[in-house]
């Protein structure tokens, strides 16, 4: 049975390389789609700049064309922080005994024990790490606490066509191509009055300006 990717995030906004993440871990391991999910009040991070009605416009014109992707507003109907362990909860009752998959960052990952629940994740799904290039899995080991190092390195598998022997608990890795853009970076773009070409979809760019977004410099 294929399995599901979850993709969380802000999307404030999305851009090429949020996409770039989903297109390639998909197509890596096989997944049967891909859902987008805009988190309301992320835990780790400062309120989005955007509200979270143009967060999900946007993220639903970023992926429009792509049949493998959808986009999961589930966590914009929530009060309260978007703590990925709900969704995971509420994905996993709906989808059976499907694999399910996490998508996150290297960076994100090496800060999973700050996470609301962090170790009952593994029972709702597996893990897969998107890393740099040239980012050794050496490296990002010694990065790890104690507590997640030993998670990682008994849950560490080689081989994606194991993703699907069990719907949760593995943990994989996925080297990305390079694509340095941040939101934050896009952000600032903005602001200045500077070209945003090939670094979001048109139709994203076209929305941002239409309803003029991103004007105000982050109160962060």
């Amino acid at each position: 049975m294929a399995a599901i990717g979850l993709f969380g995030g802000t999307f404030d906004p999305i851009h090429f390389a949020h996409l770039r993440l989903a297109e390639e871990v998909a197509e890596n391991f096989g997944l049967e789609q891909v859902r987008l999910i805009p988190a309301a009040v992320p835990p780790h991070r400062g309120r989005p700049s955007a509200s979270p009605e143009h967060r999900l416009a946007m993220t639903r014109l970023a992926i429009e064309g792509n049949p493998r992707f959808s986009v999961d507003p589930r966590e914009l109907g929530r009060s309260g922080p978007s703590y990925t362990i709900d969704t995971l909860t509420e994905t996993r009752n709906e989808s059976g005994g499907q694999p399910l998959c996490l998508l996150m960052g290297a960076d994100a990952f090496a800060a999973l024990t700050t996470w609301h629940r962090w170790e009952d994740l593994f029972d709702l799904a597996h893990v897969i790490i998107a890393r740099r290039p040239g980012f050794p899995l050496e490296q990002l080991a010694a990065s790890l606490p104690e507590q997640l190092r030993t998670q990682y390195e008994n849950r560490l598998e080689n081989d994606p066509a194991r993703l699907t022997l069990a719907p949760a608990g593995g943990l994989f890795t996925h080297e990305l191509t390079a694509l340095d853009v941040s939101a934050t970076a896009v952000r600032e773009l903005i602001r200045r009055n500077a070209s945003l070409r090939y670094l979001l979809p048109d139709a994203v760019i076209a929305y941002i300006h239409t309803h003029e977004l991103y004007k105000e410099r982050d109160a962060s």
